[in-house]
């Protein structure tokens, strides 16, 4: 058995890397939200609501007046799709939640979903664990984003100090903790990387996003081991 303090230090120490990699992220989502004409608040009031990176990226980069709300809306839908899955992953992890549950799934994010998984391989999610991830993943996500906007200009190229690549590196991170050897998972990872590339290449939208997923789940469940039957003596007993 672990204390809520032991928790709430290991949920700090597991999500301290992905913070440092998603502020550099919300920096320029709040950049770019300035160029298309957002002020601080409205970006406040989008990263509070929706608090979705991806989805809020591409929001952005699509955005003009008037707003395109239903190719707005249909495009989180599309981005976000995983986050069905994912909550399906993690729905028996953290049934003693209670009625935490729902709040724990508006702050579902990719990475509170990867530290979470990693945590139920060596012991039970507590609600001490899992709100200290995500919630230190929502209010820096806040203030960073809403500084993106203030000092945007200072961010004109994110690239010449690497900051576009600090999001697909904790990405690649964390999908290597789930490690398992290549024979498992090997082809989950080249089904999802494969199936996505060419979605993304021949679908317009985000549709490869869930095909990467359903994907992977796919080949996972190829070559999943399997259990060697029970033999006639064994089935008597």
């Amino acid at each position: 058995m672990t204390t809520p303090l032991a928790d709430f230090r290991a949920g700090l120490v597991a999500v301290f890397p992905t913070v440092a990699a998603a502020v550099p992220f919300a920096l320029i989502l709040g950049q770019q939200a300035t160029a298309k004409g957002l002020t601080p608040a409205e970006m406040l009031a989008m990263s509070s609501i929706v608090f979705a990176g991806s989805s809020q990226l591409i929001a952005v980069g699509l955005w003009s007046m008037p707003a395109p709300v239903a190719a707005l809306a249909l495009m989180a839908l599309l981005v976000n799709l995983r986050h069905v899955l994912m909550g399906a992953s993690l729905s028996g992890k953290i049934a003693h939640f209670g009625r935490l549950r729902f709040v724990a799934a508006f702050l579902l994010t990719d990475e509170a979903w990867a530290l979470s998984e990693r945590r139920a391989l060596d012991r039970p999610i507590s609600r001490t664990f899992y709100f200290t991830v995500a919630l230190t993943l929502f209010v820096c996500w806040q203030v960073a984003s809403v500084l993106g906007t203030l000092f945007g200009a200072y961010l004109e190229h994110p690239e010449t100090f690497g900051l576009d690549f600090a999001f697909p590196a904790i990405f690649i991170a964390l999908a290597l903790g789930f490690w398992k050897g290549a024979r498992r998972t090997g082809p989950v990872l080249v089904a999802s990387a494969v199936v996505a590339v060419a979605v993304h290449a021949t679908v317009p939208g985000a549709w490869y996003v869930i095909a990467g997923a359903l994907a992977g789940i796919a080949a996972a469940v190829v070559t999943a081991p399997r259990e060697a039957p029970a033999s006639a003596g064994e089935a008597t007993r």
